[in-house]
């Protein structure tokens, strides 16, 4: 029986030979087969005792460029990311038990943090993106990994037609992106068995009112997001969504520390989002971005 995304699948299977990504599809045919031992800390790491050509390695990581989240060590072969997500993932690590879980990771990029996740021993682990180049990279590290892993070219708006329901969702980094953030939560709840819970980061301004900043243009030079929220005005929409609990689990000022230009990515980060003269304030005047996050939970309704 053909589930309702197979069609979705298939359409996107073909993004994996556009011209731009055949050539990192067709380099990673070349990678040999060996015994990889994996460290998943804040680097995940992979060595080999086999004889490796690192210069071969190192071409088809460049030719996949550029790297957001990581970092990655390849033999040896450092890849530097513009995003330190081991900051992230260990501000939440002492929230949560994957044991035995079934977990998905919306908008998971090249699978940094599901990577990292295997450390609890979930029962499944499921990646969702719909970038064909995060695919890739992906399936770069899992050639030699070789994690039980599924990578999903869907986005968040496939989860509630998804063949099976999860325990926990991390969503990290996607809400600001979505012009009905009311409409991604109710779709992130959906996700969910009966009873789970959510992780959900996302930009955020100060302030006790239950309001939100509407960018008219770009916010910190990106040009998609739509609505940063106070606390009260998020834990407004995660109700509005069916959610019957919202915990703050932390916030944070991002800093030149957790994001900034490397050698493997190409033009500018944060940096070069925030005002020169008052990096309190992005370059359009904004307040510079902050996150917050929270850990929301689903529970059965009431008869």
């Amino acid at each position: 029986m053909h589930s309702a995304l197979d069609a979705v699948r298939e359409e996107r299977r073909r993004w994996l030979t556009w011209k731009n990504i055949a050539p990192l599809r067709a380099a990673l045919e070349t990678l040999p087969d060996i015994p990889v031992t994996c460290e998943y800390g804040d680097t995940v790491r992979l060595t080999t005792d086999a004889e490796i050509d690192r210069e071969a390695i190192e071409k088809i990581a460049r030719m996949m460029m550029p790297w957001r989240k990581g970092p990655f060590d390849l033999f040896g072969l450092f890849i530097d990311t513009e995003w330190q997500s081991f900051m992230k993932y260990n501000l939440l690590r002492p929230h949560f038990d994957l044991r035995g879980k079934r977990v998905a990771d919306i908008g998971c990029n090249n699978g940094y943090y599901l990577f990292r996740m295997q450390e609890d021993s979930p029962a499944k682990l499921v990646g969702f993106d719909p970038s064909a180049l995060y695919r890739t990279q992906f399936d770069f590290i899992n050639r030699f990994a070789k994690t039980g892993i599924v990578y999903e070219l869907l986005g968040v708006e496939h989860l509630p037609l998804y063949e099976e329901k999860f325990d926990t969702v991390f969503c990290l980094g996607v809400l600001y992106h979505r012009s009905d953030p009311v409409a991604m939560l109710k779709q992130l709840h959906k996700g969910l068995d009966t009873v789970g819970e959510v992780y959900l980061d996302t930009f955020m301004i100060d302030g006790e009112e239950e309001v939100c900043l509407t960018p008219a243009g770009s916010y910190s030079k990106i040009p998609n997001i739509y609505f940063v929220p106070t606390i009260p005005a998020l834990r407004n929409w995660c109700l509005r969504a069916g959610f019957s609990g919202f915990e703050v689990l932390e916030t944070s000022v991002t800093t030149p520390e957790e994001q900034r230009r490397t050698g493997w990515i190409e033009g500018q980060s944060l940096e070069d989002f925030l005002d020169p003269e008052d990096p309190s304030k992005t370059v359009e005047g904004y307040p510079a971005p902050k996150r917050v996050y929270v850990r929301l939970t689903k529970t059965p309704k009431k008869k």
